[in-house]
């Protein structure tokens, strides 16, 4: 069956929650037919999605956000850290991962102490029952790790693993190297205020 015709059978399956796989379908057809040689940033946010839907859907089997995931793993690594290290190692700002960890406290897979050595900040330790799910969801993510190499050979894998590290790489050293002070990630509120800065000066105009 050509591809054309793969693609168009494909619209009319359905998953276990009777949804077609439609929006799948149309990000495929972006690729192949209507615009092949678009930005590989578009590419790699496609793929970044897909994945973390795949995954999402089964850490929903175990009633686990996405969201708790990302702080779950690097707690799994590394136990006992401050919001502050565990905001840097996720790549979210100070206030959602505030929100994710009073969420998880709540749940009972984390709490929240101060060393005696150190009054100042309060660091994030998994409970007993947050170790536990580790067995239960780290499987579900190599799974899906699995599904996304499918028909792809070792030294595929690593080649996209290698220009990956590389992108990665690259962007890391081109925030590090810039020289404007505004070329930098602004916090939520520093970026409303920017927004509502330029709309006032937009009216005047």
């Amino acid at each position: 069956m050509a591809r054309k015709n793969v693609i168009a059978a494909d619209c009319n399956k359905t998953g276990p929650s009777g949804k077609s796989r439609s929006e799948t379908v149309e990000v495929l057809r972006h690729w192949h037919d209507t615009v092949p040689n678009d930005r590989l940033a578009h590419l790699v946010r496609d793929a970044s999605r897909a994945m973390v839907r795949a995954l999402q859907m089964r850490l929903t089997e175990h009633a686990v956000s996405f969201g708790h995931w990302t702080f779950l793993r690097i707690l799994w690594e590394t136990d006992g850290l401050t919001q502050q290290e565990l905001s840097a190692q996720a790549g979210v700002m100070a206030p959602t991962t505030f929100a994710a960890v009073r969420a998880m406290e709540a749940l009972g897979y984390v709490e929240r102490r101060q060393r005696p050595d150190n009054k100042k900040n309060v660091h994030v330790f998994l409970t007993a029952e947050g170790r536990a799910l580790k067995r239960k969801l780290v499987p579900l993510a190599e799974e899906v790790n699995d599904i996304s190499v499918t028909g792809l050979n070792d030294r595929e894998i690593n080649i996209a693993r290698k220009v990956l590290l590389a992108i990665i790489e690259n962007l890391a050293d081109d925030e590090s190297d810039s020289t404007d002070p505004n070329r930098r990630v602004f916090s939520t509120r520093e970026l409303g205020r920017l927004i509502a800065e330029r709309g006032e000066l937009s009216e005047e105009r």
